[in-house]
């Protein structure tokens, strides 16, 4: 079994923690003000710097926005938030995410990988292609699933990357905590063979360029993992 080092969170993550599970679960509302730095850092017991970093880490997720001479205030992180926010809510209870939730990010991969596994099938070459069974050959032999969730990440970010298209690479690796949290989920409550077989379906269409089965591969799989026998997500 492998086993990670326990390592104890700063105050600091500490702060920041606090404030996004009370910021997600309501109980500090949207555009509502929050205490000044130092009403916050007597009330937590921690230092104004400690504050004062986690506002502005708070601001860069999203949940927060910092308006001079005004005060700090609780953003509308569903509107304004970025990609760090949605991690954050991924995280948020546990991991626990509401069935909309879901289906909005794999949505959003249906989108991607369509797209960008449609584009390598038309630009990328024999060669590119049957490199991408490495990845394959490694997930197929994995028993760990954060390694085999770092595996699929490359896979479909080395489509991405062949589909000739400049921009799909970056936007993919700009979801690769997202993307990975889920798969982790996936691989403990299932193992890592069906992610293993799904990935082998996807390269095998894309070997064959089949555009028409690569249309409906994310499709497919997407509603599986919504509906299916095997919902990443239960309860």
């Amino acid at each position: 079994m492998k086993l990670k080092k326990l390592v104890a969170p700063s105050l600091k993550e500490l702060f920041v923690t606090e404030l996004e599970n009370m910021i997600i679960s309501g109980k500090l509302e949207i555009g509502s003000k929050l205490p000044s730095e130092r009403e916050l850092a007597a009330s937590m017991q921690v230092s104004r710097a400690v504050v004062n970093a986690g506002i502005a880490e708070l601001e860069k997720k999203g949940f927060l926005v910092v308006k001079p001479r005004i005060g700090t205030f609780v953003e509308d992180f569903h509107r304004n938030g970025t990609i760090d926010t949605l991690v954050a809510v991924m995280k948020y209870n546990g991991g626990m995410l509401r069935d909309n939730e879901i289906r909005s990010i794999l949505e959003v991969r249906t989108i991607f990988i369509t797209l960008a596994s449609s584009l390598a099938a038309d630009n990328a070459s024999d060669e590119e292609i049957s490199a991408l069974h490495r990845y394959l050959d490694d997930l197929k032999g994995c028993n760990d699933c954060e390694e085999a969730s770092r595996l699929l990440y490359l896979f479909n970010h080395e489509i991405a990357f062949i589909s000739r298209n400049t921009f799909l690479p970056l936007l993919y690796a700009s979801f690769k905590d997202l993307v990975c949290t889920l798969w982790v989920r996936y691989a403990q409550s299932y193992g890592i063979e069906p992610l293993y077989l799904s990935a082998l379906e996807l390269y095998r269409h894309l070997a064959d360029r089949d555009k028409e089965a690569l249309g409906t591969y994310a499709d497919i799989t997407s509603k599986k993992s919504i509906e299916g026998d095997r919902p990443i997500y239960t309860g």
